[in-house]
This record gives C-alpha cells, structure tokens and sequence, in this order.
C-alpha cells in the first residue's frame, strides 16, 4: 500500500500540554492581579476614559533573556517617573513571521541553533514574562501560532494581530477569544480597510478548531473580543502616520461603526525601515495628539539597550549583547529621551494626572 500521510514529515514531538506547562511556571496571585489591572487600565486608555498616552516599547524581538532583563529593569524604573501621563508596556516579542526563511523567535527556536527546541521556548517564554511582571511592567507581544495563547496568554496584557496575520481568518478568530485588548495593524501593502475587516470578525463570535488546557483538540467557541483597536505601521506605498492618513483611517472606523481609537507604529514601513528614522515619526505622531487629534491613543517603538541590529547567528558565534537580531531597533538613550520629551508634551493632556 503507498504512504500517502506524513510523507514530509521528518519528526513528531510531543509537548507539554498547557495544564503541565502552567503548573511548572504557575502565574502567582500578585501576577494575576497585574494582568487584570493591566489589562483594565489599556482599555480605558483606549476607549478614552484615561487620558494617558499608551507606548509599547521594547525590543523587536527577546532573544537573549538576561540583555531584556537589563532593558525591563530601566524601562520599568522610568515608567515609574512618567507614570502619570504615560503607560509604558513592554514588548516581548517571542514568535516572528518571515517573509521566506529566518530565525522564528525564541519560542520555536531559543538556543539560536535551529534545533527547534519548543518545549524549552515555551517555559522560557512564560519566565521572562513572570519576570517582566515582577518588575511592574505591563506586557505586550504578537500572537502568530494559533496554539501559542494557551501556553502564555494569562501573562499577556497587550497583543498585536501583525501585517502579515491581520488578514488570516485563522488570527481574527483566535483574536475573537482572547481576553487582553488586541490591536490590528494595516496590511503589508497599507491597507487600513484589511484591519478594520479583521477588527470587526474579532468583535464577534467565532467558533473555530483548537485545543484546551488539556492538549486536546476541541471546537472553541467565543463570546468575541470588544477590546481591538487599529495601528498604522505603513505599507508598500510607503507611510501612512501623517495628519492625512490619521484623518482617513478614523474616518474609516467610523463609517465602519468601530470605535476610532488609533496607535501609529513608529517602526516598519512608517520608518521605511531605518530605525533612526523613528524619532521623527514618534515626534510627529506626538504632536498631532497633544495638537487635538484624540483617536491617536498611543504609539510603538523598536528600542533595545544599543542601537542597530546584528545578523542572525550561526551556530556558536558570538552575538553583542543588548542588540536586536531582528529589525534594527533605537538605542536607550534615545529611548529615555523621546519618552521624556513626551511626558513634559502631554502635560496638558492629563491635567488631573499631573496633579496628583
């Protein structure tokens, strides 16, 4: 009889299930209730009951734990200082899409080796995020593989559907079930309305094929997710962050019955992917907020300890510390200093903030 299953198949790990994953690294009940306030306090900047401004911020990817160790702890003692006009929330980027081949993140790949060690990627993962938590930082990430949430989402307190995902059916319908606030971001050729479609199947619900805590194949089912909002990150075309674009994607939202809230990547194509051109978006982003466009709710940028990135490693090569293996990302100082600019901008934003 001729093999007609697994004939490109070369191996079949079992992993932990998400029951055996979560008791090996439990989330404590101070970490719980992080989340949940976490959580909370993104959507009331979203939906305009805070009047801060809301910055992810972090590498463009984790792969050395103990250099993103050393940025959460910097980022976390300056969210401290601003946190009464800012809600800093940390990137913690463990899946990367590729647009042919590549390393695909500390989660499928965590010793940089191609030996796909998964079940490690996933308990380092969900560490590094206990870790970040610890420090008081919120958390945020892209959810790319659909089974990915059930191993770390109760650790999660922002997350971005990409531009590669914004129009798989498969992301919107994982996005409808998941419980932090989500955002869409416009596809790879600028397509805002590609976003707004994928807004509006994550706000309803969905039931689509998954697994449970278990590990078992299950047909999930979703109430669907309210909290998803829009973010520019440019396009083909080139970028779409200007006062222009901002005005037509609200009024996209709008007249798609959505609520208009708006972060502007600062990175991607709206940099034209040269990391030292964020500053001049993040500026310009900035100052048509504090100039009274109120959908513009926040803004993202890839920053790192040290400016640039460095190719991907092969096997047992040395990598620099504290430098990006993915995108090109702003350095500290750098960081510091847009983050510092902001808070003395939005100053008359968060008159009852400032006050306390």
């Amino acid at each position: 009889m001729p093999k007609v299953t697994d004939i490109n198949i070369s191996s079949n790990r079992a992993l932990p299930t998400p029951h055996e994953l979560l008791a090996s690294a439990p989330r404590t009940d101070a970490q719980a209730r992080f989340v949940a306030a976490s959580r909370e306090a993104i959507h009331r900047i979203i939906f305009g009951d805070d009047p801060r401004w809301l910055l992810v911020v972090g590498p463009c990817s984790i792969h050395d734990v103990a250099a993103g160790r050393e940025y959460a702890e910097k980022l976390a003692a300056l969210s401290r200082e601003v946190s009464d006009r800012l809600l800093l929330v940390m990137r913690v980027y463990f899946e990367k899409p590729r647009t042919t081949t590549g390393w695909k993140g500390l989660i499928m790949d965590p010793h940089l080796d191609d030996t796909c060690d998964i079940p490690a990627g996933l308990k380092i993962a969900r560490e590094f995020l206990r870790t970040v938590i610890d420090l008081g930082l919120p958390t945020a990430t892209e959810l790319l593989d659909p089974i990915t949430p059930q191993y770390i989402a109760d650790l999660i307190c922002w997350s971005a559907i990409g531009a590669r995902t914004t129009e798989s059916q498969t992301h919107r319908q994982m996005a409808s079930g998941l419980s932090m606030p989500m955002g869409f971001k416009n596809g790879t050729d600028g397509s805002v309305q590609t976003a707004i479609n994928a807004i509006k199947a994550a706000r309803s619900p969905q039931t689509f094929l998954g697994i449970n805590e278990d590990g078992r194949a299950s047909a999930v089912t979703t109430r669907g997710n309210p909290n998803c909002h829009l973010v520019l990150r440019g396009g083909s075309n080139g970028p779409n962050y200007g006062t222009e674009h901002v005005a037509a994607a609200e009024k996209l939202l709008h007249t798609a019955g959505l609520p208009t809230p708006i972060m502007v990547d600062c990175s991607h194509d709206n940099s034209g992917k040269k990391h030292d051109r964020q500053p001049a978006v993040f500026q310009d982003v900035l100052a048509q907020r504090t100039g009274g466009r109120a959908c513009l709710i926040g803004a993202m940028l890839e920053s790192n300890l040290h400016a640039g990135n460095q190719p991907e490693p092969k096997r047992g090569a040395a990598l620099r510390p504290g430098v990006s293996i993915t995108d090109a990302c702003i350095d500290w100082p750098t960081t510091e200093r847009l983050v510092r600019k902001a808070h003395e901008a939005l100053q008359a934003l968060t008159p009852v903030a400032a006050a306390k």
